[in-house]
């Protein structure tokens, strides 16, 4: 099927300023469908949810389980009770490492997290391996910045009980071979968690197929809300969740002796959800069901790749860009990544530069930080055009 990028950029109204927008690394840019149920919530329909009888609130609770049963269809759960709503990819993982993970590990125990890994799939196993006595365990990159089946093999133990892993680099766009990483996990009894913030907008997903015990994802990077987490949990875990916070939604029964948690997944909701989150991610992801995703990707990686082709022309580029990718870090020798960041910005070129939330990645790449143009399917040539020009431009002032 041929992306017609034309009319994708047509759902986005950011897009109408002159900012070239190769920021969606970030976070994505949201379609008019998200913003105008959102807008509907708050400006027609406000109500709570799964509490009041009349009818703005009826429907808010629909739309809601609406939404898991999206979300169920989209990740190939098997049943929309194994999808947790949170506040982010960072509290999905805090969540497992402070239920299922802590319950399970004790001291001496093995969490291998890869050197790809963001602070948010890293942080909360530093956190658990400090209350429980267990270790941390780096699975480093080789020198092409992938990770290789023998070490990881040379690093799975009978001490291992959890692996983390992303499904994509954040920096680099590496994708991890899912499969087999799983697979080999599973032999070893541990259980995977898969970070998927920065996968689910460029590659499908099947958690059921691949056995996936847990995986996290954030609304906003998947054109969706911000404020807005995805945690699905297999089946056979699900069922051992404990409580982990308290109030609200969560609650079947309460007195001063004691509670009693409402039945999954609700028990692991405590609180109002984000209803207008919820809402606009509805919208969202049928929205999304109108695009052939595959060959949106591949319009993405083609300007990605093309940006990559003209920036080699300047002196000292060094590219961090993992081939097939649509992110695309690089650096400039004797120049540093801030002062391009402020000089494109003044030219309405939106990127990131720094550590991208990833210092081991960082300093694994012998570097203090990248600049990054994340590419998307409502980019054009003639954004990559604006971005080269405007690299130019900042080359010139600071060489």
């Amino acid at each position: 099927m041929t992306f017609d990028v034309i009319r994708f950029r047509e759902n986005f109204p950011a897009l109408t300023a002159s900012t070239v927008y190769l920021d969606t690394a970030a976070t994505a840019l949201k379609p008019a469908a998200m913003i105008s149920a959102t807008d509907d919530y708050y400006g027609k329909n406000t109500a709570n949810a799964y509490r009041s009888l009349h009818q703005p609130a009826q429907q808010a609770t629909q739309k809601i389980e609406q939404t898991r049963q999206l979300i169920a269809q989209l990740i190939n759960a098997s049943d929309a009770d194994q999808i947790i709503w949170t506040k982010g990819t960072t509290e999905s993982i805090n969540l497992v490492a402070q239920t299922y993970a802590k319950m399970h590990l004790k001291p001496g125990d093995e969490i291998i997290v890869s050197e790809l890994e963001h602070h948010s799939n890293l942080v909360p196993w530093l956190i658990l391996a400090e209350q429980t006595g267990a270790k941390i365990i780096k699975w480093p990159l080789n020198q092409a910045c992938q990770l290789d089946k023998q070490t990881f093999q040379q690093l799975l133990t009978a001490k291992t009980r959890v692996v983390a892993m992303t499904q994509m680099s954040n920096v680099t766009g590496y994708q991890p071979h899912l499969a087999e990483i799983v697979r080999l996990t599973h032999q070893h009894e541990a259980i995977i968690v898969v970070d998927g913030a920065q996968g689910i907008v460029h590659a499908p997903i099947d958690v059921t197929t691949l056995g996936i015990d847990f995986y996290a994802f954030s609304a906003h990077k998947l054109y969706g809300p911000t404020g807005l987490g995805i945690l699905y949990v297999k089946p056979s875990h699900l069922t051992q969740m404990p409580v982990w916070q308290g109030g609200g939604k969560m609650l079947k029964t309460v007195s001063f002796e004691g509670f009693e948690p409402q039945p999954l997944p609700a028990k692991l909701e405590a609180g109002t959800p984000n209803i207008a989150a919820i809402l606009g991610f509805h919208a969202t992801l049928n929205w999304l069901k109108e695009w052939d995703r595959s060959a949106a990707e591949q319009h993405a990686l083609a300007l990605a790749q093309l940006a990559e082709d003209k920036l080699i022309q300047f002196r000292g580029f060094q590219s961090y860009r993992d081939p097939d990718s649509p992110i695309l870090s690089f650096n400039l020798d004797q120049i540093h990544h801030s002062d391009i960041a402020i000089l494109l910005a003044e030219q309405h070129i939106a990127i990131r530069t720094g550590e991208l939330c990833a210092q081991p990645l960082i300093k694994k790449l012998a570097c203090t930080g990248v600049i990054r143009a994340a590419f998307a399917p409502y980019n054009t040539q003639q954004d990559v055009e604006q971005f080269i020009e405007a690299m130019a431009y900042a080359i010139d002032i600071l060489s």
